[in-house]
Parts: structure tokens; C-alpha cells; sequence
């Protein structure tokens, strides 16, 4: 899944001739779970209540709770860009050698594109996390979002007409954690704070948005009625997962040729990998939905102008 996508000149005209083309269409009502807890939802109820920051609950993890480290078995954890980047600094490897060692490639669900899960333990796969141990979790700084969350899910909502996203929380009480019976009580806001979310979320952003967007359109059948095509999928996943094939893709191919980029960012993004994947977002969503979030260089757009029309005369 991790192979670049082909870069020859005609190809990517063509994929240019296509965006062009693209109709737009307003986001449908559509709500994504972006963080949820850690295990399938068939598993555990969820509170039905929307959070708010300023809302207060119960709970505290810690080590003398009898169900201690019982949340990391069995865990469907689903990898963000931004924890895929902590985690390799953390284990000292480069994302692909992450990737290899310690996920494995899924499809988001509702949005049809693929991401990396946690590979687990266990001839089923359910069994522990790689970064579990006795006495905790042997990478707590660097944890994934979904880790940082628990116990709480986190949906993002964008509605037809509506300016802005509008993301809330809900709470998701285990039978088996006993975290919320400590007395421990803490509001949403705090909550995040002290898990340190709010960097996570700022990397993450681009990425949860193209995740919500398709799903709307997938509700619609998919951009131009169909779902994104095998290239498109491996495109995301090379820009979201692993950023050196993206960097090489940048500057190894005509994509710097095709595309506006300012000499500073392109500076930036030699070694700068959260720079290097807010531009991957911005690429993608002018790939999947023709957002204007990347210019065409103004001779490649005429040129992908005059096929068009080429192609209008013919038909």
C-alpha cells in the first residue's frame, strides 16, 4: 500500500483534466468518530450525551485499579499522521520502518480510505498492545490519540450550510474499567489538557477533515458518484503515513513543476515533517474534492484548459 503513485507528465495532466471537470457538492449532514475508545463499539455502551469542554465527569487511570492495564488487550487502535510521527521519533525509526514493524493497513470505514492500525498481540490479533508492559505503557508520552482520549470519543460534525466543524465528546464506560468510579472529577476541557491533545489535534486537523468529507460523500455515492480509485488510496496513505515516500514523491517528481508551493515552504519541508504533512493534506484535498487549497502553476493550468476544451470540440 505503501508503493508511490506513478508521476510521468501525461498522468498527471490527465488526473488535472479530471479535477477540473469535478462538480462540487456541499458537505451533507454527516458526523465522523475521529477518536473513539479502543475496542469495537459492539463491546461497550456508549453514553448517549454530546459533551461539551465545560462539561464534568469521573474518572482516573492508575495503576492500583484492579482492571490496570486491561484497556490495552484486545485495542483496535486507529493511527493518526501525527501519532505515527511521535512514535517512530520515539523508537528512533523512520515511518516506513515503523509501519512495517508495528501496524498493520485498514480501511476507515466510513470514509473508504486507508489508514495504519496498531498491530496487537495474539493468534486472533486481539491480544496485547506491542507497547504494553506491567508496569504501564512503555511509550506514555508518545501515545496514540485514541489513548489519550479514553475514555472519551471524540466526533467531528460539519452540517450543510455550516460555516465551521463542530466537534463534541461522549463518554464510553467499560464494564471492565473501573477508572470511573475514582472520585476524581474533572471537566472535558480539563480533561484534554491534561492529556495534552491539542498538538495532536493541530497536526491532525487536515486529515480528520478530508476523513469527514468523504464520508459525506460517500453517503452521496462518492465523489463523481464513485469511490476514490486504487492510485487516489495509495497517494493518501503515502501522504499521510509514511513522509519520506511523500518527500520523495515532492521533489523527485514534477510536483513542484505542477504545483504553487512558496520557496520558503519548499525550504520547510526538506526536513520539517509536520510541515510536510499539512501540505499533504492541503494536496489531497485538492485531489479528492478540487479544493482550492494547492494553485496549479499557471502554465500547467492553461495547458490542462486547452485539453479540456480539446476534448469538448471532440466530443
Amino acid at each position: 500500500m505503501t508503493d508511490s503513485p506513478r508521476t510521468t507528465e501525461d498522468e498527471e495532466l490527465d488526473e488535472i483534466d479530471m479535477e477540473a471537470q469535478r462538480p462540487g457538492l456541499d458537505d451533507v449532514n454527516v458526523e465522523v468518530e475521529v477518536f473513539s475508545a479502543v475496542r469495537d463499539q459492539s463491546a461497550f455502551p456508549v453514553q448517549p450525551v454530546r459533551l461539551t469542554p465545560d462539561d464534568t465527569f469521573t474518572f482516573r487511570c492508575h495503576k492500583d485499579l484492579a482492571c490496570w492495564n486491561k484497556c490495552c488487550h484486545g485495542a483496535d487502535i486507529t493511527l493518526t499522521p501525527y501519532d505515527i510521527l511521535r512514535l517512530s521519533r520515539r523508537l528512533d525509526l523512520r515511518p516506513a520502518e515503523f509501519l512495517l514493524a508495528y501496524t498493520v493497513p485498514a480501511m476507515h470505514e466510513k470514509a473508504d480510505l486507508p489508514v495504519a492500525k496498531m498491530k496487537t498481540g495474539g493468534e486472533d490479533g486481539r491480544g496485547a498492545c506491542p507497547f504494553n508492559a506491567p508496569e504501564g505503557c512503555t511509550v506514555y508520552e508518545d501515545r496514540p490519540s485514541t489513548c489519550r482520549y479514553y475514555p472519551l470519543g471524540m466526533v467531528s460534525m460539519k452540517m450543510k450550510d455550516m460555516e465551521g466543524k463542530d466537534d463534541f465528546f461522549f463518554l464510553v464506560k467499560e464494564k471492565h474499567c473501573l477508572g470511573h468510579c475514582d472520585a476524581k472529577a474533572q471537566n472535558v476541557g480539563q480533561f484534554r489538557q491534561e492529556q495534552e491533545v491539542e498538538d495532536f489535534e493541530r497536526v491532525n486537523r487536515g486529515w480528520i477533515d478530508i476523513l469527514m468529507k468523504m464520508a459525506s460523500w460517500k453517503v452521496l455515492g462518492g465523489p463523481m458518484g464513485k469511490a476514490p480509485d486504487q492510485r487516489t488510496r495509495k497517494m493518501f496513505f503515502m501522504a499521510t503515513t509514511d513522509v519520506d515516500s511523500f518527500r520523495r514523491f515532492v521533489f523527485e517528481s514534477r510536483f513542484l513543476q505542477t504545483y504553487e508551493i512558496d520557496p520558503a515552504a519548499v525550504e520547510m519541508i526538506k526536513t520539517d515533517d509536520e510541515a510536510l504533512l499539512l501540505l499533504g493534506y492541503d494536496w489531497m484535498k485538492n485531489v479528492l474534492f478540487n479544493e482550492p487549497t494547492i494553485a496549479l502553476k499557471e502554465q500547467v493550468l492553461q495547458m490542462a484548459i486547452g485539453k479540456a476544451r480539446e476534448a469538448m470540440g471532440a466530443a
